[in-house]
């Protein structure tokens, strides 16, 4: 039997998130923002509901091309909301608009998202060693800054417990537990 984080559950769709890209270092750019909209999306909501969307997100947002949600508009936020496949939540989708200009002014700024993101963990992804998931903090003294830093840069929906989420998915943080057959296999990825 595969020893899981006991997050994982018995979903299929949560058992394939987690056995392939949860804790995975991700450094492209695009994948960083849809993964730092989705986990805004997520808040007080499960991560398997944002699983079961993300396909529907991906078609609404334009494959999140920040380029082209920057320039949403009133009748475009207006067609979201009556989208039955996403997450209809005016303060959500007009986040994710905001968040595309955010992200842009950023990359003009540093030349990367992913620069920007990295360099709250010295650039090299940071090996927890858990034995059980409630030893997991929600938040951290990182994704305090990162949180901070974010919204002083027009973000919103990026509060420290979504930033600690956002950053345990895209691989800043490796959060599996020791017993997880992923562990040791995410513990090797840069």
């Amino acid at each position: 039997m595969t020893t899981r984080c006991e997050w994982a559950g018995a979903d299929p769709l949560y058992h394939a998130y987690h056995d392939t890209e949860w804790g995975v270092p991700i450094h492209d750019d695009r994948a960083l923002f849809e993964f730092l909209i989705l986990e805004g999306m997520q808040a007080g909501l499960s991560w398997l509901t944002i699983l079961k969307k993300r396909e529907n997100f991906r078609k609404a947002f334009d494959d999140f091309d920040a380029t082209k949600i920057a320039l949403y508009g009133a009748g475009k936020i207006q067609e979201l909301l009556g989208d039955k496949g996403i997450i209809r939540n005016r303060l959500k989708i007009e986040s994710t608009v905001k968040n595309a200009q955010a992200f842009l002014r950023v990359q003009k700024e540093l030349g990367t998202f992913n620069d920007y993101l990295w360099q709250f963990v010295d650039n090299r992804p940071i090996q927890n060693a858990w034995k059980s998931l409630k030893q997991i903090p929600p938040t951290t003294t990182r994704s305090d800054a990162l949180s901070k830093d974010l919204k002083q840069k027009g973000f919103s929906f990026v509060g420290s417990t979504i930033c600690y989420a956002f950053m345990q998915a895209v691989g800043m943080v490796n959060d599996h537990i020791v017993d997880c057959f992923r562990y040791r296999e995410v513990a090797r990825l840069k």
